[in-house]
Parts: C-alpha cells; sequence; structure tokens
C-alpha cells in the first residue's frame, strides 16, 4: 500500500478527532488535509521504529486543531448562549462561527465495509455518542489543550503517557488537565441527548410534521425536549414551549416536505420549502424519545451532505 493510502485509511477517524476539536464539519475536513499536507512534507523523517503512522497522525492532526482553536471563538448550541425564548421572532442572527454546526455520519463514522469499522457495535455506539451535537458543544466549554487531553484520553483511550508524548507534556500534567475537564464536563453531560431513536419513532415524527400533526409530533418530545434554529440564538424548551410554537406559526410548515438523512450519529431530514432547501433537522434521542430538535437554517448545507437543492420528485407507484 502507498503513503497516499495509507494516510487516506485514517481520514474518517482523523475528521471525526478534528470535529470534536473544532466543532465545524468545514474547519474539521481542511485540519485533515493540512494533516495530510504536512505528513506529505515530512515523510522522509517519519520514523516507524519510533511511532506508528496513526500515532504520528494523530499527533500532526492534534497540533493542527490547537493552532485553529486558538483563533477563533467558541462554538456552542442556542442553549449555552442565552436564556430560552418566550416565543415570537428569532431575532437577528448570529455569526455562524457562533454556533457547533453539523457533520454528515460518512465523514467521522466508519462504514459497515470499511476494514478499520470497530468490530464490536458497543465501540460504534461509543463513536456515535461522541459526535452527537450536545457532547461536542461541552467540549468546546473546555480550554483546547484540556478538550484535546480529554479526547485523547477518554474517547481515544490513550494512556496518560501517550498522551503527554503526543502534546509535548508530562503524565502528571495530563492528569492533572483531565481532572479539570472532566470537573467541568460532568454536569452537561449529565444532560445530554443519549441512547438511540427507534425507527418506528423517525417515522411517527416525519408522518406528524408532514401532515402538521402538533399534537402528535409533541407527544414523541422529552418532557425537556428543546428545539432551536442556527443560526438565530433563539430556542426553546419544555414540550409545551414548542407546542405553543408550532401552533402560533399558523401552519407555515405544514406543506415542507422532508427528505431522511444522518448527522452527528443520529438521525436528521433535510426540509425543503416552497420547492427549495430551507434547513436541516438534527434529531437528538433522549430516553427513547426526542430530546433536541436543531434546525440549522443553512441551505448551503446540503451539498455537504449529498443532498439537492431542490427536492427530487415523489415516486409514483
Amino acid at each position: 500500500m502507498g503513503f497516499e493510502d495509507r494516510l487516506e485509511a485514517h481520514r474518517v477517524e482523523l475528521t471525526a478527532h478534528c470535529y470534536r476539536m473544532l466543532a465545524s464539519a468545514a474547519e474539521a475536513e481542511d485540519a485533515v488535509q493540512e494533516t495530510f499536507v504536512r505528513a506529505w512534507k515530512n515523510a522522509g523523517r517519519f520514523d516507524e521504529g519510533r511511532a506508528a503512522l496513526r500515532t504520528w497522525l494523530y499527533r500532526i492532526a492534534t497540533n493542527v486543531c490547537l493552532d485553529m482553536a486558538r483563533a477563533v471563538q467558541r462554538r456552542a448550541l442556542a442553549m449555552d448562549l442565552g436564556p430560552a425564548s418566550t416565543g415570537g421572532a428569532l431575532g437577528a442572527p448570529l455569526d455562524p462561527g457562533a454556533f457547533v454546526w453539523p457533520v454528515p455520519d460518512r465523514l467521522v463514522l466508519p462504514s459497515g465495509g470499511d476494514p478499520a469499522a470497530p468490530a464490536d457495535p458497543a465501540d460504534l455506539a461509543v463513536q456515535r455518542e461522541t459526535v452527537r451535537l450536545a457532547f461536542v458543544a461541552a467540549l468546546q466549554a473546555l480550554p483546547p489543550r484540556q478538550r484535546a487531553v480529554l479526547i485523547l484520553r477518554e474517547v481515544l483511550a490513550w494512556s496518560a503517557d501517550e498522551t503527554a508524548a503526543l502534546l509535548g507534556s508530562s503524565p502528571a500534567a495530563v492528569n492533572s488537565a483531565l481532572q479539570r475537564a472532566r470537573a467541568t464536563m460532568s454536569d452537561r453531560r449529565a444532560a445530554s441527548a443519549s441512547g438511540e431513536i427507534d425507527e418506528d419513532l423517525l417515522d411517527r415524527y416525519v408522518e406528524a410534521f408532514t401532515s402538521y400533526d402538533v399534537d402528535g409530533l409533541v407527544a414523541l418530545l422529552h418532557r425537556d425536549a428543546t428545539m432551536s434554529m442556527p443560526p438565530f440564538a433563539w430556542w426553546l424548551g419544555g414540550r409545551e414551549a414548542i407546542r405553543a410554537a408550532l401552533l402560533g406559526a399558523g401552519g407555515a410548515c405544514a406543506d415542507d416536505r422532508l427528505v431522511r438523512t444522518a448527522a452527528n450519529g443520529s438521525p436528521a431530514v433535510a426540509q425543503y420549502r416552497d420547492g427549495r432547501a430551507f434547513g436541516l433537522v438534527v434529531i437528538e434521542p433522549r430516553d427513547g424519545l426526542i430530546g433536541a430538535l436543531t434546525t440549522f437554517l443553512d441551505p448551503s448545507l446540503f451539498p455537504l451532505f449529498g443532498l439537492p437543492m431542490t427536492p427530487e420528485p415523489p415516486s409514483r407507484m
């Protein structure tokens, strides 16, 4: 296998790593591309007797991400930016750089045909959980170096010695950073989305949405569910607030079309309005119900997800 092929074999896991660090699919892809460029430039100095190629690539990628993270503002979910709205207008949009943005599963999760895919379903479940919007947003609350330590130690299961070698630090400093990162993450992770949404629940959501059955849709929500619409800071918390907003919308989305896709280890749907791309809705699970509906009002996401800008005509039987 040539050097280029060996690099490509690590693209998905490196993209997932960079996405956890940067909370942007576009920035993660840029970081991986820069990682490969640096790897090519330094290929003659790489000594596989001292470190495995995977370890070397993670060292490069982590340093690239640390450099990028220092130059940008912290990304967050709307719920991190202020109190819940009482309904009404969305207000003015914020700079897109303020938000965590979604990533297609195909970029960060190994496919079934990938020889590097985890054999244990539990391992794949961990990978899904650690690219969920809520988890990635929680990571962004950490300083970049603590973020890197927590990802390397708890997501990738590297030892303190391995992590210290990668970061040019000491095991004691790594363990101290990990302890601080865990303390910051503990409350956020306890309240974050978890588990899976089964196909029946997702089918019921699509049916309720497309038929504008507000009561049917609200019945699928966790009592503490949230609804948000980046790039707006507006968000709602709780079933009743979401129900009131949907009823107050006056049927604005009654004729919208939904197309299934997947993002951040969660189900997602592309939403089309008036025959055009409108938004990408990520549907996050919580306790067997829908815990969060995040509608990214940015049609430019559609090509990233391999989605057309106008919906395909419905098939005829």
